[in-house]
């Protein structure tokens, strides 16, 4: 679903207590779409990109696409997750775990 949504081989997430996260634009500017029975998706109204993804599965998180922020951010890429649904024409070289799910926090 993130590939379709995205429109990219793949997309960099990272999550945040809600209570620790804020919009800095206009409420008005974010749309939601109910992307699955468990999830949804925030995008732009302005110009349609997508920037957060909410699920049941990690209660109290807002994940947040990397692409989107402005500043560095206080982590690295811990894991590779829905590995099982990669794309095979990307070959990823590094050592970090591959999941074919999502773990759970």
């Amino acid at each position: 679903m993130c590939r379709t949504t995205h429109g990219a081989a793949f997309v960099t997430w990272f999550g945040v207590p809600e209570e620790a996260f804020a919009l800095t634009s206009n409420d008005d500017d974010l749309g939601w779409y109910q992307s699955s029975p468990e999830a949804k998706r925030g995008f732009c109204n302005r110009c349609g990109t997508s920037l957060l993804f909410k699920s049941s599965r990690w209660e109290g998180e807002m994940h947040v696409t990397l692409a989107n922020v402005q500043q560095p951010i206080d982590r690295s890429p811990s894991a590779h997750v829905y590995y099982d649904t990669h794309v095979d024409w990307i070959q990823l070289t590094d050592d970090l775990p591959r999941f074919d799910d999502a773990p759970s926090v």
